[in-house]
C-alpha cells in the first residue's frame, strides 16, 4: 500500500513492515512474517519493479515477526541484511530473555497468533549473516538510511530515519495498536526487554525532522517525532 512518495507499507495493522522505492533502487525496513513475501511480490509488481530491485534490508531489531523472509531474501537473492550488533546474535538464532507479558485480552491476542499462524509465522528461518551496524550509521543504500540507537525493546533497537520518505521507522520501540489489547493510540510495546530504557529513548527521536512516525505494530501515525516521547508517555 502507497502511503505517500517512495513509501509503501506491507502488511497490516498487526504486523507490518515497510518498502522505500527510489530511482537508485530499493529498500526494506523489517521483514514482518515469511508470508508476506507474496505481499512484497504484489507491492514490487504494482511498481513494476521485482526483487532484484532491492539493495538491502534494515532490521530495526531481530525479533522473529521482523525478519520473516530475510533470509529467504538474502540466501536466494543476495540482499543484505543490516542489523545492529547487539541483535545480532538474536537475528541468527532466536536467542533473546524472556519478559513479563504483561496485559492482555483474549479477543487481540487470539487474533494476532493468528494472523502470524497464517502468514506463516511457525516457519520463519533465521538470518545465517547480517551486516552489523551501529548508532549513527548512514547506510549506502537507497534513500540513504540513518540510524538511530533505541535500545529497551531489545538490545539493538534501532529506528531508520529516511528523509527522502519523510519518515521514520520505529519498529517496536512504540506501537500504535498493541497486539495483545487491541488498545489503539501510542503507547509502549509489549515484549519488551527493558521498559524503562525503552521509554527514555524514545527522547532520541525529538530531533529528527519527518512527517510519518512508522511502527511494525498499529497504524501509521502521522505525526512529528518531536511529540513521540510525551504522547507515548501520556497513552
Amino acid at each position: 500500500m502507497k502511503l505517500a512518495p517512495h513509501l509503501h507499507r506491507l502488511g497490516n495493522d498487526v504486523v507490518a513492515c515497510y518498502l522505500i522505492d527510489t530511482d537508485e533502487g530499493i529498500t526494506l525496513i523489517d521483514a514482518g512474517l515469511p508470508g508476506h513475501w507474496r505481499d512484497l511480490q504484489v507491492e514490487l509488481r504494482s511498481l513494476g519493479k521485482s526483487v532484484d530491485d532491492i539493495r538491502g534490508l534494515v532490521l530495526t531489531h531481530g525479533d522473529s515477526d521482523h525478519i520473516g523472509f530475510a533470509e529467504r531474501l538474502r540466501s536466494e537473492h543476495g540482499v543484505p541484511v543490516f542489523v545492529h550488533a547487539a541483535d545480532a546474535v538474536r537475528t541468527r538464532t532466536g536467542e533473546k530473555p524472556k519478559t513479563a507479558v504483561g496485559p492482555m485480552r483474549l479477543g487481540p491476542t487470539l487474533g494476532f497468533f493468528g494472523y502470524s499462524i497464517r502468514k506463516n509465522g511457525l516457519r520463519t528461518r533465521y538470518v545465517a549473516e547480517v551486516t552489523e551496524i551501529g548508532d549513527g550509521d548512514v547506510l549506502d543504500l537507497p534513500g540513504k538510511p540513518v540510524i538511530v540507537g533505541m535500545p529497551g525493546h531489545s538490545p539493538g533497537s534501532v529506528a531508520v530515519h529516511v528523509p527522502v520518505a519523510d519518515a521514520v521507522f520505529v519498529g517496536d520501540a512504540l506501537t500504535t495498536r498493541h497486539v495483545l489489547t487491541g488498545r489503539s493510540g501510542p503507547q509502549p510495546a509489549p515484549f519488551t526487554d527493558d521498559p524503562a530504557t525503552a521509554l527514555s529513548s524514545l527522547d532520541r527521536l525529538a530531533g529528527l525532522s519527518a512527517s510519518w512516525v512508522l511502527p511494525g505494530h498499529g497504524a501509521p501515525w502521522r505525526t512529528s517525532p518531536a511529540e513521540v516521547s510525551e504522547a507515548v508517555r501520556k497513552g
